[in-house]
C-alpha cells in the first residue's frame, strides 16, 4: 500500500512499539523492507529508533553520512541496498503507536511534497489500526500476530530460566544475535525451540 501511495520509494515497513524492547512488524512491502527493519531491531538503532525516541519525522537521504550515529544499522543497512530512510511516527495526539519507514536503493533528499504525503499516511495508518485494533478480541491482536512475538516469549523464557531481569535477557539475545551475524527474531526461534543452549547466553 505505502509503496503505491508513495511511487518514489522501494519499500516499507509498519512496526508497532511498545516500547525500545517489545515491538511487532505489523507489515512489510516485500522481504527485503522487512530485512531492513529486521536488521534495526537486531542491532537496537537506527532511524526508527531515532523516531520514537524525538515523536517525530527522522528523515536520512543518504545513509552513508551516517555511520558514526548508527554505526552497526548503516553497515548492515548498505550492505543490504539501502540508500536512504524515512521514518515517521505513528501516533494520535501524545499516544505513539510505532512507526512507518520508507526505504529507497537511491540516496536523494525528499521532496516537500513527498514529505507532506508520507506523514499524512502515516496519521491515516495510526487511526486506521487502532479503530481495527478496538474492534479486535484481545487474543487476535494485530501485534501479537507477527514474527517478532517470538522475541518477546525467549526473553521471558531466559529471564525467567537465568533469573535475570526483562531488559538483561533481551540484552543477551541482541548480543548473541550480533555475534553471530544472525537476526534476533532467529536467535529467540532457536532458543524457543531449545536448539540454543543457555550456556552460550550466559556473561
Amino acid at each position: 500500500m505505502c509503496v503505491r501511495a508513495l511511487p518514489d520509494v522501494d519499500g516499507a515497513a509498519l512496526v508497532f512499539y511498545s516500547d525500545l524492547r517489545a515491538q511487532e512488524l505489523v507489515g512489510a512491502s516485500d522481504q527485503w523492507a522487512a530485512g531492513i527493519e529486521e536488521a534495526q531491531y537486531t542491532v537496537g538503532e537506527g532511524p526508527g529508533f531515532a523516531s520514537v525516541a524525538a515523536h517525530g519525522p527522522v528523515l536520512v537521504p543518504d545513509l552513508s553520512f551516517e555511520e558514526v550515529r548508527w554505526p552497526l544499522f548503516a553497515g548492515t543497512a548498505r550492505g543490504a541496498g539501502l540508500a536512504a530512510a524515512f521514518f515517521f511516527p505513528l501516533q494520535i495526539g501524545a499516544m505513539l503507536l510505532g512507526t512507518l519507514g520508507l526505504y529507497r536503493r537511491r540516496p536523494g533528499v525528499p521532496a516537500a511534497e513527498f514529505v507532506f504525503e508520507a506523514a499524512l499516511l502515516a496519521d491515516l495508518i495510526s487511526h486506521k489500526l487502532l479503530l481495527q485494533n478496538e474492534q479486535m478480541a484481545n487474543e487476535e491482536r494485530i501485534w501479537l500476530e507477527t514474527s517478532y512475538q517470538d522475541v518477546n516469549m525467549a526473553t521471558g523464557m531466559l529471564a525467567v530460566l537465568l533469573r535475570i531481569s526483562l531488559e538483561h535477557a533481551f540484552l543477551r539475545l541482541r548480543a548473541h544475535a550480533f555475534a553471530t551475524g544472525r537476526s534476533v527474531v532467529d536467535v529467540a526461534g532457536d532458543v524457543l525451540a531449545r536448539r540454543l543452549p543457555l550456556d552460550r547466553l550466559t556473561d
